[in-house]
């Protein structure tokens, strides 16, 4: 198969001819579509719709802001500076394909081991589009400041930008309000925060924290760390054998004792989609919470809060096309508003002195110290690239791409995928029969081929297949049938090597 094939079937544009590649064996090509186009230097042009337009921009190029939102000095642009692609109408998304998304990564152009990259390593870390780098380059180039609490010009651009990034994330999410939105590194940090600020608040003796067996450590780890304190339980919820939820048993654990329910929105071993909103229902039935780990969920379909009814939903926006060490935690309002600081310092205070200190309101209340603004600069860059495409479109070319992958992939000999659950993302966990996982990926290295081996820091969602580790190739929007069929042709060249 190949992209052109997947994206004419969702109705998609298909851009320029390219030399076809060699399919898999066993499994036919789709014909008439483009694979991957020639390496271009970056940057590329400032509209991934003109490829021929070659200008680098000197201005924060890319901090475009929201419908609704400040434009501080030029920082966020106008239409004149908008780096994503015009949309076909007013307010309305431009269409989708692989190729679009591909002429703004420039990392994806680059030669590794006089390979081309085939980037399949996207569950750990998403490459990020031009407009991102060249918007973290006129922040520091044109706006560096700190934010909210100087009086200058800069600093109000800055908080102006910061603030708008917190806008975005709250349409992005579907929260009622930028309120409601906290900034933290990413997820792990969200979860942290979230377990020892309302955690230590709200558990005791005897509460249950129910934890499905295929979640990340990240929504393991801080609810023992914080049941330890408390003297709770973190129980886990058993998984059937195609790597679903055991629901059955999750409605047997849920009861009165049942303080919090933490799960995650997509699985990063297993691609599962729990019916998280069914889930959320349910345990609310009881009187619990429910924290949702949604990084590995954003990127690839849209997320309604609101819609899900989840106390908290936490994201990395470094799985979301945006720079590491920026992420979002949401909270309902009435939960966020009886939260503790979870740390102290500058920016989170109204006043201080060595009798009393009183505390901003939240979301502040939980941003201590200067956050990682150019990070938000960047998020707010990567949401406005990921949105400037049709989501429907995307989810639904890489629903078609994941079932390429699978069906390319069972041509391996000795190659068995892990879980089977209907609800998934295109997340490929596999053992090859006589390879250990860290040899497959050296050897696929040598392709220019990137994926991950190892445990995955999903250790228990492992052991339930028999396992300590296996090899990941996790697919984007950017991602194509070629490269997939790429990823097949050395699996089956490592076989008969031997």
């Amino acid at each position: 198969m190949t992209t052109a094939e997947v994206t004419r079937g969702l109705g998609g544009p298909v851009t320029g001819p390219v030399p076809q590649q060699s399919p898999v064996q066993g499994v036919p090509a789709v014909p008439g579509v483009p694979q991957h186009p020639s390496p271009l230097p970056y940057p590329q042009s400032t509209d991934h719709t003109d490829p021929a337009v070659t200008a680098v921009p000197t201005s924060s190029a890319g901090l475009t802001a929201p419908a609704g939102t400040a434009d501080p000095a030029g920082l966020v642009g106008g239409a004149e500076s908008r780096t994503g692609p015009a949309p076909a109408l007013p307010g309305q998304p431009a269409a989708f394909s692989p190729e679009l998304a591909r002429r703004d990564v420039p990392i994806l152009h680059r030669l590794v081991n006089g390979h081309p990259l085939v980037w399949l390593d996207n569950g750990a870390t998403t490459q990020k589009p031009r407009q991102v780098i060249e918007a973290l380059a006129g922040f520091y180039g044109s706006a560096n400041s700190n934010i909210h609490r100087g009086a200058h010009t800069m600093a109000r651009e800055a908080t102006e930008a910061f603030e708008a990034g917190r806008a975005a994330v709250a349409r992005f999410l579907g929260a009622a309000s930028p309120d409601d939105i906290v900034f933290v590194r990413g997820t792990t940090e969200g979860i942290n925060l979230v377990a020892q600020s309302w955690g230590r608040a709200n558990l005791g003796p005897g509460d249950d924290i129910l934890v499905p067996v295929l979640e990340h450590h990240s929504n393991i780890v801080p609810w023992q760390m914080v049941a330890k304190e408390t003297r709770a339980r973190v129980v886990p919820v058993p998984l059937r054998p195609d790597g679903r939820i055991d629901l059955d048993a999750y409605a047997d654990l849920l009861s009165m004792r049942t303080q919090l329910v933490a799960l995650s929105h997509a699985s990063n071993v297993l691609g599962t989609v729990p019916p998280v909103r069914e889930m959320t229902a349910l345990a609310h039935r009881y009187g619990a919470k429910v924290l949702v780990d949604g990084a590995q969920a954003v990127a690839h379909f849209p997320v309604d809060v609101q819609d899900l009814d989840a106390d908290f939903y936490v994201f990395s926006g470094h799985k979301l096309f945006a720079p590491t060490g920026i992420g979002a935690l949401y909270a309902k309002p009435d939960v966020l508003r009886d939260m503790a600081p979870w740390q102290g310092g500058g920016n989170m205070i109204e006043s201080v002195d060595f009798t009393r200190t009183t505390y901003a309101p939240v979301p502040h209340l939980l941003e201590a110290g200067t956050g990682h603004i150019s990070g938000v600069v960047g998020l707010l860059a990567a949401l406005n690239w990921l949105t400037s495409f049709d989501r429907d479109a995307v989810t639904a070319y890489e629903t078609a791409l994941m079932a390429h992958a699978q069906q390319a992939l069972a041509t391996v000999p000795g190659l068995e995928l892990l879980g089977s659950a209907p609800e998934r993302i295109g997340v490929l966990t596999f053992t090859l029969a006589g390879h250990d996982p860290a040899g497959i990926a050296e050897w696929l290295d040598r392709d220019g081929i990137a994926v991950r081996a190892g445990h995955h820091c999903a250790q228990p969602a492992l052991a339930h297949y028999g396992l300590a580790s296996a090899a990941r190739a996790s697919l984007a929007l950017y991602n194509t049938p070629e490269e997939v069929d790429k990823l097949v042709a050395s699996l089956q060249q490592l076989q008969q090597a031997g």
